[in-house]
């Protein structure tokens, strides 16, 4: 997906809101924004948003010195996703179609971002995800939720690349991972996770942490972009990704950054701004099991 010019002031937003959580003062706060600004005009609209969002998270580091500065609010995600994860396994134990609940729930789980959602409480969010999973599905819309696509090019895949978003999500993509083990134990699946600390996205240890590494093996795509952008990724990632019968992507970074790509990728996500729901075709708030086909 390219880069709207809607995207440029949430850039900023991002910007300053990691600055202060990072700890800075108004005088690095302000250095922060005007290395933003004196960058923007360097930066092709024709790029992803998570390609920007590497520059942005990377001066935000170097001014303000924090490698981390999101590393308390993953913990306390993994560790308030995981008070729920009886929760959710019951969820799925008690459904007439165990793997579309999982898918569900795993999308669901997406609501967790706080580049989007800067005042996320995220005891809040994780209780209105278990209130409200059943009302926010539109299974209707065939378009944007390819359930019965999903559920073919799963059955007949052997190799599965699952490519993670952000921290406390993980707990809800350990769900879905372990559903699909259970119908089919022989599956080879790989968990991708980003290389170096962005927003919060998930890292191998919060992918450890969660649970994931007992169900699938976890490997990092060596990019620190908050997305999957193919061209910062290790070889070892690359190979998979060819290799994947099927791909599972997770979250809007890597929408964003594998939206055009020349392969078949599954989209699990929840449209949470304007600019993404008018590129699939959606509405804001919806969710999205999107079949992208092979171009």
């Amino acid at each position: 997906m390219k880069t709207y010019l809607d995207c440029i002031p949430c850039f900023f937003k991002q910007a300053l809101e990691s600055a202060r959580i990072a700890g800075a003062g108004e005088k690095k706060q302000r250095e922060v924004l005007n290395e933003l600004a004196g960058s923007l005009p360097e930066f092709s609209l024709t790029s992803s948003p998570p390609e920007m969002g590497r520059v942005v998270y990377g001066l935000v580091k170097r001014i303000t010195g924090e490698d981390d500065p999101y590393r308390e609010i993953k913990e306390k995600s993994n560790r308030l996703a995981l008070n729920i994860y009886d929760s959710l396994k019951k969820r799925v134990n008690s459904s007439r179609d165990r793997l579309l609940m999982a898918v569900e729930l795993a999308i669901a789980g997406n609501i967790i971002d706080y580049g989007v959602k800067r005042s996320l409480d995220v005891g809040a969010e994780l209780a209105k995800i278990l209130a409200e999973e059943n009302k926010a599905i539109k299974e209707e819309k065939k378009a944007i939720f390819d359930y019965a696509g999903f559920k073919s090019v799963l059955k007949k895949a052997k190799t599965i690349l699952y490519l993670g978003d952000n921290a406390g999500e993980v707990v809800f993509d350990r769900v879905l991972i372990e559903e699909i083990r259970r119908i089919d134990g022989d599956k080879e699946i790989v968990y991708a996770v980003r290389d170096k600390p962005v927003i919060n996205d998930v890292l191998i240890e919060d992918a450890c942490v969660c649970g994931i590494d007992r169900s699938a093996k976890v490997i990092s795509s060596g990019s620190d972009a908050p997305g999957t952008v193919l061209s910062l990724c290790s070889k070892e990632f690359l190979r998979m990704y060819k290799r994947a019968d099927m791909v599972i992507s997770k979250g809007q970074g890597n929408f964003e950054t594998l939206s055009g790509a020349k392969r078949q990728i599954f989209f699990l996500l929840m449209a949470k701004c304007p600019v993404i729901a008018k590129d699939i075709g959606c509405n804001v708030g919806d969710v999205i099991l999107l079949r992208h086909r092979e171009l």
